[in-house]
Order: C-alpha cells, then sequence, then structure tokens
C-alpha cells in the first residue's frame, strides 16, 4: 500500500518518461498493468530515430504522434501538450502547457516549477559537453543506468520539493540494448541487436524487450501512481530496427526505428482518440 504520508502531487504536476529504444509492439505485448493504466495506447511516430535527436525535439515541444488522429497531444501538429513561447507552428488547439524558456523544462522552471531529471542514456551523462543541452532546464539532475535507484532518487527529490508544482523527467535505459535489468536470466555482455549483424536474433530481441518493459513496469509503478492524477507522458523515444530490410538497432531512418508507443494521461484524465 502506498506510504499516506508521502507529499501530495498537485494536479498541475507533469511526469514525463521515456522508454529508451522502446518499440511499439514490444510494449503492446508486455504484461506492463502500470505503464498501460495510464490511458490507451497508440502506435505513433517518433521526432527522431536516435536518442539525442528524439529528447532534443521533444523539449521543445515535439512529442510522439499520430498523425491520422484528430485528436490533440495524440496529434501535437493539432495542439501540444507542452508549447513553448514562440517556437513552431501554434496548432489549432490549446496547448496543454504554453511556457517560456530556453526549453520544455527550462520553461517550467520559469514557471515556478522544480525540474527534476533522472536518465540512463550516454547523450545525459554529465562528463559529457554535449549532454549540457538536453540537462540545462532541469534544476535538479541525475545520471544513472538503474531504474530502481532513478526511481528513488526521483522520489527524494519530490519529498524535498519546496514548489507548489514539479515537472519529472525519467530516461529509462534497460529497453535499450543489449535489453537487460537487474534479475535477468541472460549475461548483459550478449547484446542480440548489434548494426550489420548476419545472425538473424529477432526472436531474443524481442523477448528480451519485452520483459525488460515488465521490469520496469514494477519498477516504476509506484510513481506513475503518485501522478495518477496529473499529466503523464510515457513514450518511446524511438524503436529499434530487428532485420526489418536487413536493419539492425537504431540510428537509421526507417519505420521500426520510427514507431513507438504513446500514452498520455493529461491533468488526471487519460488521453482517448475521441471527440473533444
Amino acid at each position: 500500500m502506498q506510504d499516506r504520508t508521502l507529499r501530495t502531487i498537485s494536479d498541475g504536476s507533469v511526469l514525463f518518461v521515456t522508454l529508451d529504444s522502446c518499440r511499439y509492439d514490444s510494449f503492446a505485448a508486455a504484461d506492463a498493468p502500470a505503464l498501460k493504466s495510464v490511458s490507451a495506447l497508440y502506435a505513433a511516430q517518433a521526432p527522431s530515430h536516435f536518442t539525442y535527436g528524439s529528447h532534443a525535439a521533444m523539449f521543445v515541444g515535439f512529442t510522439p504522434g499520430v498523425a491520422a488522429l484528430k485528436k490533440r497531444f495524440l496529434n501535437p501538429k493539432l495542439g501540444r501538450l507542452f508549447r513553448l513561447a514562440a517556437a513552431g507552428h501554434p496548432g489549432l488547439s490549446q496547448p496543454g502547457f504554453a511556457v517560456d524558456g530556453a526549453d520544455i523544462p527550462d520553461g517550467f522552471r520559469n514557471a515556478g516549477y522544480d525540474t527534476i531529471g533522472s536518465a540512463a542514456m550516454g547523450w545525459f551523462d554529465p562528463a559529457t559537453a554535449v549532454s549540457g543541452t538536453l540537462r540545462q532546464g532541469f534544476g535538479s539532475f541525475q545520471f544513472s543506468q538503474h531504474a530502481g535507484e532513478q526511481v528513488a532518487w526521483i522520489e527524494a527529490q519530490i519529498e524535498a520539493s519546496t514548489a507548489a508544482d514539479q515537472f519529472v523527467f525519467l530516461n529509462l535505459g534497460e529497453t535499450h540494448v543489449p535489453y537487460h535489468f537487474e534479475g535477468a536470466d541472460w549475461a548483459a555482455a550478449d547484446n542480440p541487436c548489434v548494426p550489420f549483424q548476419t545472425v538473424d536474433r529477432r526472436a531474443d530481441c524481442a523477448h528480451r524487450q519485452r520483459l525488460a518493459c515488465e521490469y520496469l513496469d514494477r519498477q516504476i509503478a509506484p510513481l506513475l501512481a503518485r501522478f495518477a492524477h496529473a499529466t503523464i507522458l510515457l513514450c518511446g523515444d524511438h524503436g529499434d530496427a530487428w532485420g526489418e530490410d536487413g536493419l539492425w538497432e537504431h540510428g537509421i531512418s526507417c519505420a521500426a526505428t520510427l514507431t513507438v508507443p504513446l500514452l498520455i494521461r493529461y491533468r488526471g484524465v487519460p488521453v482517448e482518440a475521441l471527440p473533444d
């Protein structure tokens, strides 16, 4: 049972989660009740085919979308969940959140939010200069490859926050190659998805990434529950190719690397593809 002494999350707060490299089909096949409780699941198109490109785009408001749906947030061209002042076409509908800053996290910080970020991928590593572009808007930031550590750190940051609202970003790496997680019954060094490989290990890739989703479901379920009445954006940042057209892994633009899961809950209400 959730500890009732935990800080209450405001309905204006935001939890933004990216499952790094997660394919739509892996997510759809996973037994992941907490993740799937956010909203209906949509197969969306990511803004890029690798971590840095997708996050740089999402951090200026261009989140994954479904072009065939006339529903704001699910189709950012119609109406964005996050709208950065003076950046790009405003859309035909009101944004979920309109902020002003160098990027979306910075805009929330300027609006008085505590901006809390945790990421697993190397593009966010503070030891590299390039990561500064992605980390600049966060008041506090952690770099860790372990979901359990990330969630514990975020929970501590939330409890220590003095702001009324929080913008929390969580990039999870267990769904990234080699699709390994704590307790997995295969070696972390065994990567079934290597660029230009000639051995077909699609079955291993699908099995392991699906189980990684299920592991992450258990790890972040309490955090999702805490934000259930607030706003949650849950998506893949890109996918991986598993032998389609002879392609493996990501960093290449194709249907497999651009099709990702997308789920959105806005101020406690699941965003569904129904008329407004």
